[in-house]
């Protein structure tokens, strides 16, 4: 087992350096870069020089050394396609270097748009994502297992076709329509609901109260994410409950006479763990990594909104710490569920 781990553990290493190469050239190669974005209006009305531009891009690390004449102008429509490649491959290079050489030294970088370190921008977010995320994984599971198992023991009746259609329009429906939907109909026209936000803006609660108001600020967000998770998990948990419920030694357990709850949940359910188990090495990037999207429309300031801000301003060294983040999660959440395996089935050994 410890072999194991640690081979697991080089192997992840040598994953996330691969993945690091791939973002940092993705993300460099965007059409425009956060110079480019801010300075964009000042250029037009001409307030800023395209000199002034090019020693901020200088001092972000963003800039490419093309050729120079001798008088130092730079020489971007006389040069081969060679020299032009080299010269962006050089900066892409010495940019990448620079960033993995401040991560071995536990540096992030400085985020361009929040002018804060990026481990600490992505600390303080990320809390408020993992409880949006977390109450509704919770209930995710509450709700889709029993309602999969319950599908499944129905199978072709007027119950599995009722939460077979109910499920399938929550699956079906974006999540920026349905946090739309919500919105209009539970905040704008019955008023039960907050419309957006984390905390009311008019009331300055303090202690149980402040926690009373978030919760209830929460109560949209986390619905929508319920409601766009739900599905999935419950028709994975109902065609594995099927094809456990029609094999040769579930038959045997009834012939034996065991009742029917022992038969679903002692024998066939127990069987589906590790199917259950394999989907679970995505929870763990998505409890702490936000949901963009939903977190954007209710305007919930959790880590994926601020990922999105700062993808859309070209905020190089936060989109490299937070998806590099989302990468450790992910290869550890493999790893945590490959190791699960062998408590949820016995028969599985891990020899290597």
């Amino acid at each position: 087992m410890v072999k194991y781990v640690i081979k697991r553990l080089l192997l992840c290493v040598l994953i996330l350096f691969g993945v690091s190469v791939l973002l940092y050239i993705l993300i460099r190669t965007m059409p425009q870069d956060y110079v480019d974005l801010k300075m964009q209006a000042h250029l037009q009305n001409g307030t800023v020089k395209q000199e002034d531009v090019d020693n901020m891009k200088r001092l972000y690390g963003l800039s490419i050394d093309y050729p120079v004449d001798a008088a130092g102008n730079i020489l971007t429509t006389h040069i081969t396609a060679f020299e032009n490649f080299f010269a962006v491959f050089k900066s892409y290079i010495s940019g990448y270097w620079n960033w993995l050489y401040s991560v071995f030294q536990g540096d992030l970088g400085l985020s361009f748009k929040y002018g804060r370190p990026v481990g600490e921008v992505i600390f303080s977010y990320m809390g408020i994502s993992f409880a949006l995320s977390g109450i509704a994984l919770i209930f995710q599971f509450l709700i889709g297992i029993p309602l999969g198992i319950l599908s499944a023991t129905r199978q072709y009746s007027a119950m599995d076709y009722t939460v077979t259609v109910i499920v399938l329009m929550g699956i079906s429906l974006p999540s920026f329509f349905l946090a739309m939907l919500l919105l209009s109909v539970f905040s704008k026209t019955l008023n039960w609901f907050p419309y957006q936000g984390l905390v009311s803006s008019d009331k300055m609660y303090t202690g149980f109260r402040l926690f009373i108001d978030k919760a209830w600020h929460m109560v949209l967000p986390v619905t929508t994410l319920l409601l766009l998770s739900i599905g999935g998990n419950m028709r994975f948990v109902r065609t594995n409950m099927l094809e456990v419920l029609n094999a040769d030694y579930i038959r045997t357990a009834r012939a034996k006479g065991c009742s029917e709850k022992r038969v679903v949940y002692k024998h066939a359910f127990r069987n589906t763990l590790v199917p259950i188990v394999t989907g679970l090495a995505g929870v763990l990037p998505g409890l702490f990594g936000g949901a963009m999207i939903t977190e954007t429309v209710y305007a919930i300031p959790g880590i994926g909104k601020m990922a999105l801000d700062a993808m859309n301003m070209g905020d190089i060294p936060f989109i490299m710490g937070y998806n590099m983040f989302l990468a450790i999660l992910s290869v550890l959440g493999t790893l945590l569920a490959d190791l699960a395996y062998v408590l949820v089935d016995p028969r599985i050994k891990i020899t290597r």
